[in-house]
């Protein structure tokens, strides 16, 4: 068995092995424009109450405006979504160029036509840590258009599920 002392290189090596679900989070800035950005961070907290939480870079493009925002929306990534999350990891100038998504009637967040499940999510806390943060919201409500499969970040690239073992 490989041994890694450093921390930083031990944590990304064991995460590179660690399949993780592909998310976008969005939300508007200040003067309603959009902001959004590709995660891999989104982890159910708990039911009751509905709580999810996601981290982020405090040096991202996008921390500015969700340091400052109310709401976001979290949106879960499939197999049709690759483009999407390419895009949305990428130049922050380009990432609603394409008219590929709307805004949700209630809090006007931008939500992705593409995708498996957005939920509409209320920002309960930030949690400033170091040159991250980490976001706790709280559920609103979900908006499920048809399930395809799940899209998963693994060893730096995406993926799709293999075959289901259980």
């Amino acid at each position: 068995m490989e041994q890694i002392s450093n921390a930083t290189e031990a944590l990304k090596a064991a995460f590179r092995r660690h399949a993780s679900g592909v998310c976008v989070i969005t939300l508007n800035d200040p003067e309603g424009k959009p902001v959004g950005f590709t995660a891999t961070s989104v982890t159910s907290l708990g039911s009751d109450p509905a709580l999810v939480t996601f981290n982020v870079a405090r040096g991202a493009s996008s921390w500015p405006a969700l340091a400052a925002a109310e709401y976001v929306s979290i949106q879960m990534l499939n197999e049709a979504s690759l483009p999407l999350a390419i895009r949305m990891s990428q130049d922050h100038t380009q990432r609603f160029l394409p008219k590929d998504w709307y805004r949700e009637a209630k809090t006007d967040l931008p939500i992705f036509e593409k995708v498996n499940a957005a939920l509409i999510c209320k920002i309960r806390d930030r949690y400033e840590v170091e040159k991250n943060a980490v976001v706790v919201v709280d559920i609103i409500e979900g908006l499920f258009p048809e399930e395809l499969s799940s899209l998963l970040y693994h060893q730096r690239g995406y993926v799709l599920p293999g075959d289901r073992i259980s």
